[in-house]
């Protein structure tokens, strides 16, 4: 069987394994106060041009969204996503679990604007209803999209006029950073949000997210309380910290955006061979993530040699499937699905 239905089917990569193994042996203390997490957070501060920067680890998405956001809003403030947007959709009402109301916003591609906040705010009128204060997007989105630079500063822009925390989701941070057309640079991101996340899980690590706190005078003063309140403070931290290091380590020539260029390389393959094979994209297609519009009888048949999501349903005899290219995904495996089709 081939895998193509998430960029963290496989392990990690080997040069990620061999610093784990390279330092499986030394002591330290735990709970991320050990050397490798102040030298990956040095070094993130660094590459992002941050050098008084928060930087707390976590082992995935889901507890990093739930405490940042948390931590960023009190009992009666709320988060304003996009009604596609992770937390939303995909976080079995995580958000929800901490007493926070989300303002899901409909949108017609995935992506928030700055006319989607405004409507938000209007929820707002008094003591008697819940306060919009946070606004969270996912860069890329959740159909795969990128925020270009004049789309995020005109988010950041607007959350500022309104007094309001702008974080971002960096799960896939590296394949949007690397897509060909983009044209926003980690440290403009840097400068224009409040709060994101750096995630190494679908790119290359075993685990392990960087969340970047850029005003932490906007979140709960003792931050480490609050992940530790979530069941997300990791014992054996510094796991998260090697790994991340091994892959951020050198910046724009790092292991972390070799292997994002590789992922949207493989999807770029297999989206031109779909569309050359005579099948329609469900959406324009960018970073690793392909959507395609196919016939159920076509997937029934392709489900026999191939593993990827069935995404929604198209029509009465159609759905959307989504192929997702990792860092460990060949050329051989595109080859053999688009052969298939």
């Amino acid at each position: 069987m081939i895998y193509l239905i998430s960029d963290y089917s496989l392990g990690a990569h080997p040069k990620v394994m061999q610093a784990l193994m390279e330092t499986n042996l030394e002591h330290t203390d735990g709970y991320g106060l050990d050397r490798f997490s102040d030298e990956c957070t040095e070094l993130i501060r660094e590459w992002i041009g941050k050098p008084e920067a928060d930087v707390h680890y976590f082992v995935g998405g889901t507890p990093c969204n739930t405490t940042t956001i948390s931590a960023g809003l009190r009992p009666y403030e709320g988060v304003i996503t996009p009604s596609a947007g992770h937390i939303y959709v995909h976080e079995t009402g995580s958000i929800e679990s901490t007493g926070h109301r989300q303002f899901a916003m409909p949108t017609k591609d995935g992506k928030l604007r700055p006319e989607d906040i405004e409507t938000a705010l209007l929820h707002h009128e008094d003591e008697h209803t819940v306060i919009p204060k946070m606004v969270y997007i996912t860069q890329p989105t959740e159909n795969g999209g990128v925020y270009t630079k004049a789309e995020m500063t005109a988010l950041s822009e607007c959350c500022r006029k309104h007094n309001l925390t702008f974080y971002i989701d960096g799960a896939r941070l590296g394949t949007a950073l690397t897509w060909p057309e983009n044209d926003l640079t980690i440290q403009e991101l840097a400068d224009l949000a409040d709060a994101f996340y750096i995630g190494g899980t679908k790119i290359g690590a075993l685990f392990g997210e960087a969340l970047v706190l850029t005003h932490p005078e906007k979140f709960d003063d003792r931050f480490r309380y609050m992940i530790k309140r979530q069941g997300a403070l990791l014992a054996k931290g510094r796991l998260i910290a090697v790994q991340l290091k091994a892959l951020f380590a050198g910046g724009e020539d790092s292991l972390y955006f070799a292997l994002s260029r590789h992922e949207n390389e493989q999807a770029i393959r297999l989206a031109n061979g779909i569309v050359e094979a005579g099948y329609e994209l469900w959406v324009p297609h960018q970073t690793n993530q392909v959507f395609v519009i196919m016939d159920n009888a076509k997937i029934a048949e392709l489900e026999k040699e191939f593993v990827f999501y069935t995404w929604c349903p198209y029509d009465e005899n159609h759905s959307v499937i989504r192929l997702v290219t990792s860092w460990g995904t060949t050329e051989e495996e595109v080859d053999a699905l688009l052969k298939a089709l």
